[in-house]
């Protein structure tokens, strides 16, 4: 039997202080892993129900063999091992900026991060996806700069207009969604998540940058809350042939 609560490593970063903790669920018996960063929780693994529909819905809408795919934000990992469900995919990056969560599922601390490590298809790189977002020269990619990929996905704001750090604004306008698009292929697709529901005028940016874009509704229930909570995932596709 685990503990019902257990600190598993608290570290300091640029962004503050980062703390991974374990909980039992009373009411379920499931243990719990929670990532808080200061005084705010970043992610959950009761909630994931969300994060597994980015990686589904955006390597749904690419149906062609031996697909290059980068997951901005890493996480508890919900996100890419759903994305490597799909068997066309070929190799995946997952930046993530913050080295202790790398860490954490390197050393089988998180529930997913052996399944992750063992994937010869996964490659985790330490990074500031906005800061590689912004420049196409460089890319995602440190061993191949400027490669372009067919599905970039994108989980680490709260949402386009609650951002975790200033900076990270900037991605979200008309301007910096163009540059995001040059990392694709023709027919490549930005898959977002948000915990907010569907914003039009967000969608209607997303279509100007990429050449179409939707809003797809993700609704679960959230025992906490006793109601039932409704997230999107953005999907938007770069005009053209998939590559």
């Amino acid at each position: 039997m685990t503990p019902l609560f257990a600190e598993l490593d608290y570290q300091v970063t640029e962004l503050g202080t980062l703390v991974l903790r374990r909980r039992r669920d009373l009411g379920t018996g499931e243990d719990i892993y929670e990532i808080k960063l200061n005084d705010e929780f970043l992610m959950s693994s009761k909630f994931t129900v969300s994060e597994v529909a980015l990686g589904r819905i955006a390597l749904e809408a690419l149906s062609k063999a031996d697909l290059r795919i980068v997951v901005g934000g890493l996480g508890l990992g919900y996100t890419a091992a759903a994305a490597l469900e799909a068997p066309n995919v070929r190799s995946m990056l997952v930046v993530d900026a913050l080295a202790p969560v790398i860490e954490w599922h390197e050393q089988g601390l998180l529930p997913l991060g052996k399944e992750l490590t063992a994937d010869g298809r996964c490659r985790f790189v330490h990074g500031d996806f906005f800061a590689m977002a912004a420049s196409p020269q460089t890319g995602f990619d440190p061993l191949n700069p400027g490669a372009r990929f067919h599905a970039i996905l994108l989980d680490i704001d709260h949402s386009p207009t609650e951002v975790l750090r200033p900076s990270n604004a900037a991605l979200y306008t008309l301007e910096g969604l163009r540059i995001l698009a040059e990392h694709l292929l023709p027919g490549g697709v930005f898959a977002l998540w948000s915990n907010n529901p569907e914003d039009p005028a967000f969608t209607d940016v997303l279509a100007e940058a990429f050449g179409e874009a939707r809003g797809e509704a993700v609704v679960f229930d959230n025992p906490i809350q006793g109601r039932e909570a409704q997230q999107c995932v953005y999907l938007a596709r770069k005009a053209g042939s998939v590559g």
